[in-house]
């Protein structure tokens, strides 16, 4: 086998482009594996499946520009279907699998997405029941010929699997339909298709309660992917054992665009299992595996995990939160991961900007989020001034570079507010930047909770709450918590004549509308919030405000 190490800098071709070379330096070498049913594609054999898939969509009418939306586990399709949209330049709306009907509705809208591409849904949710709830027609009209009253854009409905629902084509039938395209249509599609395109759009949560889509372009996601890989001194004989969902960036650039981008190999899992991870690792002699720290903790807690042989792992990532100490330090010594590293940035970064290397001690990989990628500026200012601060002070960290995105879809005003017009994009964290050039992030100045990697916005969780008669005001905040680094917390005042609402009901009213990790956790009914002096309300004081519940209720045994 040979192994070689791409020297550029970053690269100006499209992701489709940029695979199809890789394809050619090695159509044999193995590209994804699905060991829990023996699923194996090289590249030149899945290049293949993402063309023929791109001539199906270009069958029933998708191509440049055009929303696809993906709403799945990380299923093989998930990243044909990746490949595929990019080859056309149509853009890929990535959907969080634990969506619930209130955003679904919010984001077939906000998006003016064309075509969707789902499976049956993820534990208890059913995505046909929401999926014909929103979209009755489905019910009444023919495949190919939908018409939504609620969403214009709205024309297909793609089920990935084999069997045969009304109203939608399924992924074999695309995949037959892809073999009676011409060859000479797709290939004109490539031709009109560079690496300024924007072909991949993920949701971040918005703090005003609206989620954003962020428009991301070949040139951020490919080399952002580049650079994370070469942190990690990947070459093509490295294998990543992919366990994080696909629709985040942590999945789809961190992991799919730093394997292709170094000719490595994909190790894939539809979800996070512990023991499927660790027999994963050792039946396919993986060299990395990415994780939060929930994850890595789930592994090594693992009744059985010292029955795997985990010899052959050197590297990967843990990320997405707040990285324990102890946590790492087991990660590295009983996990072989003496390479392991962290990435720090935003889906609005494509998402990385700065990165702990293979190299570098444990004091920096526990302590700080690394350097910054080459081609990227940082800098730490002042979050009231702007004015730039010298190395050591805290304040805002901010990149500008090849990373940043192309904006919100459709939303302008949003768009000027976070990105500056020289090109400096705002991060909302607090970080510090030591001697050596690693920053540590040390706060933030948004209103944002991070549960186990989930980035959850309280304003979002706090609008929906508002429409519940009984609630007079309402506001979220993160409480500490030893597993989560924080859980979601509800404060209610209750309106007048409601005494009889219960935690209980608040829980179930937001259980199937919103999604399940932004369920409060607590519920704790106030009559006020702090506030400052001025009136506004004290967000951090919640916190701890919730903390000292819990313990009240301790110790009245209500917990």
């Amino acid at each position: 086998m040979v192994v070689f190490k791409i020297s550029e800098l970053f690269t100006e071709k499209s992701l489709g482009a940029f695979f199809e070379d890789m394809v050619k330096k090695q159509p044999d070498h193995e590209f994804l594996v699905y060991p829990d049913r023996g699923l194996r594609f090289t590249y030149k054999e899945f290049d293949e499946r993402a063309d023929n898939l791109a001539k199906g969509l270009l069958g029933i009418g998708v191509g440049k520009g055009d929303h696809v939306g993906i709403w799945a586990k990380n299923v093989p399709e998930w990243i044909t279907f990746m490949f595929a949209t990019a080859k056309i330049g149509a853009v890929l709306v990535t959907m969080n699998t634990a969506y619930q009907k209130h955003e679904v509705d919010y984001v077939l809208e906000q998006s003016d997405m064309k075509a969707i591409a789902m499976t049956d849904g993820f534990r208890d949710t059913s995505y046909f029941n929401i999926m014909y709830e929103l979209v009755p027609e489905l019910k009444t009209q023919a495949r190919g010929n939908l018409h939504s009253k609620k969403y214009p854009h709205l024309k297909d409905i793609i089920y990935i699997g084999q069997r045969k629902h009304r109203g939608m084509y399924n992924t074999n039938e695309l995949l037959l339909l892809g073999q009676n395209v011409a060859d000479k249509e797709l290939t004109d599609a490539k031709a009109n298709v560079d690496q300024n395109d924007v072909i991949m759009m993920q949701y971040t949560s918005g703090t005003e309660g609206f989620p954003k889509g962020v428009m991301l372009t070949s040139r951020n996601i490919v080399n952002d992917g580049f650079y994370i890989g070469e942190n990690m001194n990947y070459t093509n004989k490295d294998r990543l054992c992919l366990i994080v969902p696909l629709f985040h960036c942590f999945g789809t650039v961190l992991g799919v665009m730093s394997v292709i981008t170094h000719g490595s190999t994909l190790v894939m899992l539809e979800e996070f299992n512990p023991l499927l991870t660790l027999s994963s690792i050792q039946k396919e002699k993986c060299t990395s595996v990415y994780g939060v720290p929930t994850m890595f903790i789930a592994e090594l807690n693992h009744p059985m995990f010292d029955m795997f042989d985990l010899t052959s792992l050197r590297t990967g990532i843990m990320a997405g939160s707040t990285c324990p100490k102890e946590a790492m330090k087991a990660v590295i010594d009983k996990m072989n991961m003496k390479e392991i590293t962290s990435v720090y940035g935003l889906t609005e970064a494509a998402p990385g900007f700065t990165q702990t290397c293979a190299e570098d001690t444990f004091e920096k990989k526990v302590n700080t989020v690394g350097r910054k990628f080459p081609n990227i500026e940082v800098k730490i200012v002042d979050p009231e001034t702007g004015e730039e601060l010298p190395q050591g002070e805290k304040g805002e960290i901010m990149c500008k570079g090849f990373n940043v995105m192309k904006g919100y879809y459709n939303m302008p005003e949003k768009t000027a507010e976070t990105i500056e017009p020289d090109g400096w994009l705002h991060s909302g964290d607090l970080a510090v930047e030591d001697e050596d050039g690693y920053y540590s992030i040390v706060g933030r100045i948004k209103d944002m909770i991070i549960r186990g990697g989930e980035n959850i916005y309280p304003r979002e969780i706090e609008e929906y709450l508002f429409t519940h008669p009984c609630i007079q005001d309402a506001q979220v905040a993160g409480i500490p918590d030893e597993k989560y680094g924080e859980i979601v917390g509800a404060f209610i005042i209750k309106e007048d004549n409601c005494d009889d609402l219960t935690e209980a009901d608040i829980r179930d009213f937001c259980i199937g509308n919103i999604a399940r990790f932004k369920v409060p956790k607590y519920v704790f009914f106030v009559e006020e919030f702090p506030l400052t002096t001025s009136g506004k309300i004290q967000k951090y004081k919640l916190g701890d405000l919730g903390l000292k519940l819990l313990e009240e209720r301790k110790v009245n045994g209500d917990l």
